[in-house]
C-alpha cells in the first residue's frame, strides 16, 4: 500500500474545480466505479522483457532518432519513494578509451497490475526525460507527442493513486502494497 498521507496531495496543483469533483467522487464512493468504467482491464505486461518490448515500441514510434535503451524494468522500491512512479537513468562510463552511455528506465512495480494507459503515460514521461531534462513546456509537448492523451491519463493516474491510498484495489494483484 502507498504511504498514508493526505491523498489529495496527488492533485493539489490542479484547479479547484477538479479537486472539488474528485472530493465529491470520494464522498459518494465513486472513484473505483469511475476508474473501472474508464479502464476496464489491466494490462498483461508482467515481466521485464515484455516491459522492454513495450517501451521500445513506444520509443520507435515517436522517438526513432534517439539513442537506444539498454534496460527497462519494474522496481519494487519506487512505490515507496513519494512521487516516484518511474525513473530514467543515463549512465556514462569510459570503456576502452571511449565514452559509453547506458540508458535505463525503471517503472514502479505498482503499475505491474494496472491499466495499459497508466503504463504508457509513465513510459512516455520517462522517455521524454532523455531529450528534455526539466519539466517545462517542451517536455510536456514531447510527452503529448509520445502519448496524445498524456494529460488526461496523468490526472486519472493521480485519481488512481488516491483510490489506492484509501486502501482499495482496482485490479487483481499477486500481492497487496
Amino acid at each position: 500500500m502507498l504511504k498514508s498521507k493526505d491523498p489529495m496531495r496527488f492533485i493539489s496543483h490542479y484547479p479547484d474545480s477538479v479537486i472539488f469533483d474528485v472530493e465529491r467522487m470520494i464522498e459518494r464512493d465513486e472513484l473505483g466505479e469511475y476508474l473501472i468504467n474508464k479502464y476496464p482491464k489491466q494490462h498483461e505486461i508482467q515481466n521485464p522483457k515484455q516491459l522492454y518490448q513495450f517501451t521500445i515500441a513506444m520509443k520507435n514510434q515517436s522517438m526513432r532518432q534517439s539513442s537506444p535503451l539498454n534496460k527497462v524494468s519494474y522496481n519494487d522500491r519506487l512505490d515507496i519513494i513519494d512521487n516516484a512512479l518511474g525513473i530514467h537513468k543515463q549512465i556514462a562510463r569510459y570503456h576502452g578509451g571511449r565514452l559509453k552511455a547506458k540508458r535505463e528506465i525503471l517503472v514502479a512495480s505498482l503499475f505491474k497490475y494496472g491499466p495499459e494507459a497508466f503504463l504508457r503515460m509513465i513510459v512516455a514521461h520517462e522517455l521524454a526525460h532523455f531529450k528534455e531534462h526539466e519539466h517545462n513546456r517542451a517536455f510536456y509537448n514531447l510527452c503529448q507527442h509520445i502519448e496524445p492523451d498524456y494529460h488526461e491519463i496523468e490526472l486519472d493516474l493521480r485519481i488512481y493513486l488516491i483510490y489506492l491510498e484509501q486502501g482499495h484495489t482496482l485490479y487483481k494483484t499477486k500481492e497487496r502494497w
